[in-house]
């Protein structure tokens, strides 16, 4: 067996969250407390803005053996970070429009008690994506629901947007595009199968929506271990 696909402890993967926590430069690894059970972390403790809590996130999602990310983490602003909704409604606008990306026309934006929740319709999945990671960063911003549609244009058949896809998988160095298969149900994608990591589970549902004709994407993708 690869080590790629050797069982991993929950002690060892708890450790190795924690010394990827305090190797990211953007967290304080002495606020996000880890605990690991049959896979699964949890991370739980403070931080001080939003862009932390999805660093660390990140940084647990890195870490090979583990299964799924619960975050628990709250986010609590300081004196100094605390932003009124509209001056955090006007900074996401702003961002919006700067992401050459976002089609900002289509996006609406909601700033409530610090919450940001993203609505409208776009052609692309990475249009509702890069929307999401324009606001992250903000100051003042606790949390982001991204309640984006996508409703592609031209009309590609079934068979058609699962060839796009298997070859796009295939084309990939870091995706064993043999572990995964692709359903299709009108614009709807579903990757069924077994990755190595959540890193390429993530790159394969980022691939399935760059597909041309793809509305939606169901992920049933399950991590080695």
């Amino acid at each position: 067996m690869s080590t790629a696909t050797m069982a991993r402890s929950d002690a060892d993967i708890q450790g190795d969250v924690l010394a990827e926590l305090a190797w990211d430069a953007r967290l304080r690894a002495s606020e996000v407390g880890v605990s690991v059970t049959s896979g699964i972390v949890t991370l739980t403790g403070q931080v001080d803005s939003y862009a932390r809590k999805w660093s660390a996130e990140r940084a647990a999602h890195r870490v090979r053996g583990n299964r799924a990310v619960a975050n628990d983490i709250e986010v609590r602003l300081p004196g100094s970070a605390e932003r009124t909704d509209t001056d955090i409604a006007t900074a996401a606008s702003r961002a919006l429009e700067w992401d050459a990306f976002v089609p900002v026309d289509r996006i609406e934006t909601t700033a409530a008690n610090g919450w940001l929740t993203l609505r409208g319709e776009v052609e692309w999945g990475f249009q509702k994506r890069a929307a999401e990671r324009a606001l992250r960063r903000l100051t003042g911003v606790r949390g982001v629901t991204n309640l984006i549609a996508v409703q592609p244009t031209g009309d590609l058949g079934e068979e058609e947007i699962e060839r796009d896809i298997r070859t796009a998988l295939a084309r990939r160095v870091d995706l064993d595009a043999g572990t995964i298969e692709i359903g299709v149900d009108g614009e709807t994608v579903v990757l069924v199968g077994e990755v190595r990591s959540w890193l390429e589970r993530e790159e394969a549902e980022r691939i399935a929506w760059a597909a041309p004709g793809v509305a939606d994407v169901e992920i049933r993708l399950s991590i080695a271990c």
